[in-house]
C-alpha cells in the first residue's frame, strides 16, 4: 500500500498510482469524507511537503491564503453532493513562489454507486492566466468599439430617416424623385438591420440576449416580417405567396425575436434570389409544434456548405455573387434565437441554382384554458393630441429633420443644441415632452433629463434617443428618469405611436 493510504478500497490496487507517478499533473486521492490519503512525487516535489504533512487537511498549507477560503467551500460542496469538484486557485511551490493551478476532483463509485474515494489532478495554469486576462480586456475592448461603432453609424441615420419621412408627404414629387425615395428607404433599414445584427451577435456570444415572452398570435408575427421585407421584395419584382393557418395559432414567444428571424429568413430569400423570382413564406401546424419555411427558387446552396450554414461569418462562397455576400451573421441569429425559444431551424437546398428551404420548427403551449389574444395596440396620430415637445440634439441636421416631422404633425417644437439652453427654453415653454439626444457636448443627455425632472411640473414625458442600444444604456435611462429609451434611428412612425399614446391635451 502507498503510505497514508490505508483507507483505499479494497478492491483498488496500485495501477491506479503508478499512473499517477507518470503523469505531469500534481495528483491526489482522497476518502469519502475528504480526508486526503495520497499526493504523487509530483506535489510532493512541487509543494516541498512530505506525505504526512499533506495528508488529511495538511494540504491547505499549499494553498494561497486569499484562495482558500473559496477552496474549502467548493471542496466541502463536492463532498456534500457527491458532484465533481473544479476550481482556480494558487498553489505555493518549494521555493516560495505561487502559480495558479486547475483543481479538479472525481468521485470513484462502486456498482451500487456509493463513492469509494476521490481522485484528483492540479494542471498548473499560471502560464495560461496572463493569456486569458490579456483575451477578457480584448473582448471588452471589442464591445465596446462595438458599442461606439453603433452609435456613431446610427447617428447620421437618424436625419436620413426623418427626412425621408419628410419627403413621404411631399405630393409632387417625380416618378424619378420618388423612386430615388424608395432607394434610400429600403437601404436606411438594411443599414440599421446590419447595425443591430452586429450587437446581437456579440451579446449572443456572451449570453446575454433575454427574450420577453408573450402570449402572441402567429399571423401578428408574420404580418410584421412581411410589412419589413415588403419593399424590397416589390423592388426586385418577386412573387411572394403566403400560406397560414386558418384558424389563430398562439405561440409563447418573444415575437420582437420572432419577427426578426422571420425578416431576416425573407430578406435572404429576396437577396438571393433573382429578380422576378418566387418565395414563399408557409406555415402550417404539427401535433404540439408550428412549422415556418420560407423557400425560394433563387441562387440555392452548395451541399457543402450546407452543414455550416449557421455558423457566424460563414457565406456560401461560390454559390452567391461576392457583392450580394454580406457579413454572415443573419442565419447565426437566426439559429440562435429559434433556439433560445425552444426550436430548431434547418436548411435545405439542391444545390447551386436549385433554390433553397429554411425551416423554423416551434413548440406550441398547451392551452389552459379558451382565451382571446391581446388586443394589439395600433394608435394613430390622426385626431391625436399636438404636444409642446423640447427637442434637444446637437447634429444641426438631425434636429432639423425631426423637427420638420413633428411640426407636420402638428405639434409645436422648440429645438436646442446643449444642455443649458434647453434647460432655459424648458422653464419658459414648460414642455409637455422633451426628446433628448444623450450624446450631448458638456452636459450630457442623462443630466439634463434628470434636472428636466427635478425642475418641471407634471406631466412630464421624456424621451431618450441614442446610438448606444445596449440593456445596460436603456437601464442607465430609466434611472436618469426618462419614461422611454429609444435606439437610433429612430422610425417616425414609433415616435407617433408614443405621442399618441400619451393621455392629456396640450392647452
Amino acid at each position: 500500500m502507498i503510505p497514508g493510504s490505508d483507507v483505499l478500497h479494497e478492491s483498488a490496487d496500485l495501477r491506479p498510482h503508478v499512473l499517477a507517478e507518470a503523469l505531469p499533473q500534481l495528483v491526489w486521492t482522497a476518502r469519502p469524507d475528504g480526508w486526503a490519503n495520497y499526493f504523487n512525487t509530483r506535489w510532493l516535489e512541487y509543494t516541498g511537503l512530505s506525505l504526512e504533512q499533506s495528508q488529511g487537511w495538511g494540504w491547505h498549507w499549499a494553498v494561497h491564503p486569499e484562495d482558500l477560503s473559496a477552496c474549502l467551500d467548493r471542496w466541502q460542496q463536492a463532498l456534500a453532493t457527491g458532484k465533481p469538484l473544479e476550481i482556480e486557485n494558487r498553489l505555493r511551490a518549494a521555493h516560495g513562489a505561487w502559480r495558479w493551478f486547475l483543481v479538479r476532483g472525481v468521485p470513484i463509485r462502486d456498482p451500487q454507486g456509493r463513492i469509494l474515494q476521490w481522485l484528483g489532478t492540479c494542471t498548473d495554469i499560471d502560464d495560461q492566466k496572463p493569456a486569458q486576462a490579456t483575451l477578457r480586456e480584448a473582448d471588452r475592448r471589442k464591445d465596446e468599439f462595438l458599442a461606439v461603432l453603433a452609435h456613431e453609424l446610427r447617428n447620421p441615420l437618424a436625419p436620413i430617416t426623418h427626412a425621408l419621412e419628410v419627403l413621404r408627404q411631399v405630393d409632387n414629387l417625380n416618378e424619378d424623385g420618388a423612386q430615388a425615395r424608395a432607394v434610400i428607404e429600403r437601404q436606411t433599414r438594411q443599414m440599421t438591420q446590419l447595425i443591430s445584427d452586429l450587437l446581437d451577435l456579440s451579446r449572443i456570444s456572451k449570453g446575454k440576449i433575454h427574450l420577453r415572452p408573450e402570449r402572441v398570435d402567429l399571423a401578428r408575427v408574420a404580418a410584421g416580417a412581411l410589412e419589413s421585407v415588403h419593399p424590397l421584395v416589390l423592388a426586385r419584382r418577386h412573387d411572394l405567396k403566403v400560406s397560414l393557418p386558418s384558424e389563430p395559432v398562439f405561440l409563447w414567444v418573444d415575437p420582437t425575436r420572432l419577427e426578426q428571424v422571420l425578416t431576416n429568413l425573407l430578406n435572404n430569400a429576396a437577396k438571393y434570389t433573382e429578380p422576378g423570382g418566387k418565395i414563399e413564406l408557409l406555415g402550417r401546424r404539427e401535433g404540439n409544434e408550428v412549422v415556418l419555411s420560407v423557400r425560394d427558387n433563387g441562387l440555392g446552396i452548395a451541399r457543402e456548405v450546407l452543414p455550416h450554414l449557421f455558423e457566424p461569418f460563414m457565406q456560401a462562397q461560390g454559390a452567391l455573387p461576392h457583392a450580394q455576400g454580406g457579413l454572415g451573421i443573419g442565419l447565426n441569429l437566426v439559429r440562435t434565437l429559434v433556439e433560445l425559444h425552444g426550436g430548431q431551424v434547418d436548411a435545405h437546398s439542391a444545390g447551386p441554382g436549385q433554390g433553397s428551404e429554411f425551416v423554423v420548427r416551434l413548440p406550441v403551449p398547451r392551452e389552459r384554458a379558451a382565451a382571446k389574444p391581446s388586443p394589439v395596440p395600433n394608435a394613430s396620430t390622426d385626431g391625436s393630441p399636438r404636444r409642446r415637445i423640447l427637442l434637444v440634439d446637437d447634429n444641426v441636421d438631425a434636429a432639423e429633420t425631426l423637427a420638420l416631422w413633428l411640426t407636420l404633425q402638428g405639434h409645436q417644437v422648440l429645438t436646442a443644441a446643449d444642455g443649458p439652453s434647453a434647460l432655459e427654453l424648458a422653464q419658459t415653454h414648460l414642455p409637455e415632452v422633451g426628446i433628448l439626444d444623450l450624446g450631448l457636448p458638456g452636459m450630457d443627455g442623462l443630466e439634463v433629463g434628470r434636472q428636466l425632472r427635478a425642475s418641471l411640473p407634471p406631466p412630464l414625458f421624456l424621451i431618450a434617443q441614442t446610438g448606444y442600444g445596449r440593456p445596460e444604456d436603456r437601464r442607465q435611462a430609466l434611472a436618469a428618469g426618462f419614461d422611454a429609451h429609444l435606439v437610433k434611428p429612430v422610425p417616425p412612425e414609433e415616435l407617433g405611436r408614443i405621442l399618441a399614446s400619451l393621455p392629456g391635451t396640450s392647452s
